[in-house]
């Protein structure tokens, strides 16, 4: 009964997170900007570093089912 949100919590992180690094990689592979009017470097290491946080929190929420 408890594990319902956890697998919900786990797959909403898990997506989104990969998502964002997918998104950023296929960005980055074009030369197109990640955000409008930030540092490009910035942008990258902060998106980088927000999808990988999202997906090991999702992996965590997995490993609490």
């Amino acid at each position: 009964m408890e594990s319902g949100p956890a697998i919900f919590a786990g797959t909403a992180f898990v997506v989104f997170g990969a998502g964002l690094l997918v998104w950023t990689a296929a960005r980055v592979l074009h030369r197109a900007p990640v955000a409008h009017g930030v540092n490009p470097a910035a942008a990258v290491a902060f998106a980088t570093t927000f999808g990988a946080v999202c997906v090991t929190l999702g992996v965590w929420c997995f490993g609490r089912i």
